[in-house]
């Protein structure tokens, strides 16, 4: 069984179609980069597949069950900006993230914490945007999720710190579990995924294996995304 999937998924904002007739499926143990520029529908497609919007049409399913109470206890999300109470500490977080969620590791969060440079005492309106996204990642990737829905995780962080972020989703990830990475930084991403989806103008334009693009095109996934998306 996928551990995410949709089959005519289709979502409008008002006159906007956002999303249209759109097929995906993320089966698990794979790292799916979900690769579109910007106002292509990642976010919306993300959101959907958290129960956060509802489909105007088609279906979405997390393991065989549609989003809603069940599926988020099998969903960790990191939205596209941080969201976290900015009187609180990182250490608190971790509390309360252990608390709410009976998957979530804490000796993991705060062995991130200490890899990653993150004062646990600090309170988060102190700290930059990019350690905030820190933060955040860290509380995601700490759970023992089915699906991890990563919006942007490395958009806002210097160059250095990339793949420091990208080989912690990956050693914190479970082979029975998927993520799906929400990004147009595509040459920054593309070593640690498996599948790549092109969306455009809430169209699927593309699913593939990272080594079927290599064999048959012959070039990079951010060669042909660039190729594919010019303008």
């Amino acid at each position: 069984m996928a551990n995410f999937e949709c089959r005519a998924l289709g979502k409008r904002y008002g006159h906007v179609q956002a999303l249209e007739n759109v097929d995906i499926t993320v089966e698990s143990g794979r790292v799916v980069g979900l690769l579109g520029p910007n106002g292509s529908g990642k976010t919306t497609l993300i959101k959907l597949a958290n129960g956060l919007l509802t489909p105007d049409a088609g279906s979405i399913s997390i393991c065989g069950k549609a989003p809603g109470p069940e599926t988020r206890a099998m969903v960790s999300y990191l939205p596209d900006r941080p969201m976290l109470p900015q009187w609180m500490r990182a250490r608190e977080l971790i509390k309360f993230y252990a608390d709410f969620y009976a998957d979530f590791d804490t000796q993991r969060a705060l062995d991130m914490l200490g890899r990653l440079g993150v004062p646990a005492d600090r309170r988060i309106r102190q700290m930059s945007k990019g350690t905030q996204e820190k933060v955040q990642l860290i509380l995601v990737m700490s759970r023992r999720a089915k699906l991890y829905l990563l919006d942007e995780p490395i958009g806002g962080v210097d160059p250095a710190t990339r793949d420091f972020i990208l080989d912690t989703i990956l050693r914190n990830f479970d082979g029975g579990s998927s993520i799906v990475i929400s990004t147009h930084l595509i040459s920054d991403v593309e070593k640690a995924l498996d599948d790549v989806v092109f969306i455009n103008n809430g169209h699927v334009m593309l699913q593939s294996s990272v080594d079927d693009i290599r064999e048959r095109n012959g070039m990079s996934v951010d060669a042909l995304f660039r190729e594919v998306f010019k303008c």
